[in-house]
């Protein structure tokens, strides 16, 4: 991610404003600190998507079907450490 100082960024904001759409995100610092950053409408709209749940994460899985052998320890103790 490309950084720009508050002062460069207003001073050239149609060309942070490209950078974001063709590069990536661009970070704003003030006073060296990091502050804000400019994305694209592309980015954006990916970050805001709704996300699914657990259950349809799993179902969407390329692993999805695929057979799995789980083995437990049938003991009806463990051991403990403290």
């Amino acid at each position: 991610m490309h950084t720009w100082q508050l002062q460069d960024a207003k001073a050239r904001l149609s060309e942070v404003v490209k950078k974001a759409e063709q590069e990536g995100p661009q970070g704003i610092t003030v006073h060296g600190r990091s502050t804000a950053v400019v994305v694209s409408t592309r980015d954006y709209d990916r970050l805001r998507r709704p996300r699914g749940n657990f259950v349809e994460f799993m179902r969407e899985s390329p692993l999805c079907g695929t057979e799995l052998e789980v083995k437990r320890n049938k003991t009806k103790t463990r051991k403990t450490i403290l």
